[in-house]
């Protein structure tokens, strides 16, 4: 980031005139782009959830430069209504594993309905969440419903839900490309994440992700992707 870019806060844009400013990177060549493409689908490949995690401690800047990277995502308006809570305090991530394990006992009991837990069985999944104390590290994502504006009035956020799983998803391949292992965990209910990390009202949690390095005994499912084939159309 510039010093221009970290001299400037962010400010919601509300009803301002549009304005634009040049924007002229650098075309990549026909031959580094197909490389790098290439490169990047057989790194993005390799990528698998992970549920037994070492408890080696993973170097904070690498999962801040994670978090940095999802904030770049598109959003609506450009509104940007996330929050990133990195927790790394081993009694705080014990809380949240106790209250998750909580709702998941119900959810697993038959809150979740039959057809989801039929669903969920090849995985090996049960209430039993290891991974929110194992790994060293937790990223709650938040998004902000809405925005509050300097007389306290609400402002409503647009494509929360879009714009947020967009960051979701750049930040779990920034987490992968970095070198580190994570899995996006939605308990539900999860207001016992805003109750835990005392976030504001406006603001409801979207997913847990552990980040860390995979155990030496770690095992994942066998699964088998779709292929380009059964998901691209092209016309």
């Amino acid at each position: 980031m510039s010093e221009t870019e970290q001299q400037r806060e962010w400010t919601p844009v509300h009803g301002e005139p549009y304005r634009s400013v040049p924007y002229h990177p650098a075309r990549m060549p026909e031959t580094e782009s197909l490389a790098q493409a290439a490169e990047l689908k057989d790194r993005m490949r390799e990528r698998r959830t992970v549920r037994q995690f070492a408890p080696d401690p993973v170097p904070t800047q690498v999962v801040r430069d994670a978090i940095a990277c999802a904030a770049t995502a598109p959003s609506g308006a450009h509104q940007q209504p996330w929050t990133f809570v990195l927790v790394q305090d081993p009694e705080i991530r014990r809380r949240i594993r106790e209250a998750a394990e909580h709702e998941e006992q119900i959810s697993y009991d038959g809150r979740l309905g039959e057809e989801w837990l039929a669903a969920l069985r090849p995985l090996g999944t049960d209430e039993v969440k290891p991974h929110l104390t194992d790994a060293p590290a937790l990223i709650v994502v938040f998004q902000q419903r809405y925005w509050l504006g300097e007389d306290g009035a609400k402002h409503k956020h647009y494509y929360v839900d879009e714009s947020v799983g967009i960051a979701v998803g750049m930040l779990l391949s920034a987490l992968h490309l970095s070198g580190l292992a994570a899995l996006i965990h939605t308990p539900s209910p999860m207001r016992f994440l805003q109750q835990v990390l005392g976030r504001p009202e406006n603001e409801k949690a979207f997913a847990v992700i552990p980040v860390g390095y995979p155990a030496p005994d770690c095992r994942v499912p066998d699964l088998v992707r779709k292929s380009l084939d059964q998901v691209l159309v092209e016309v």
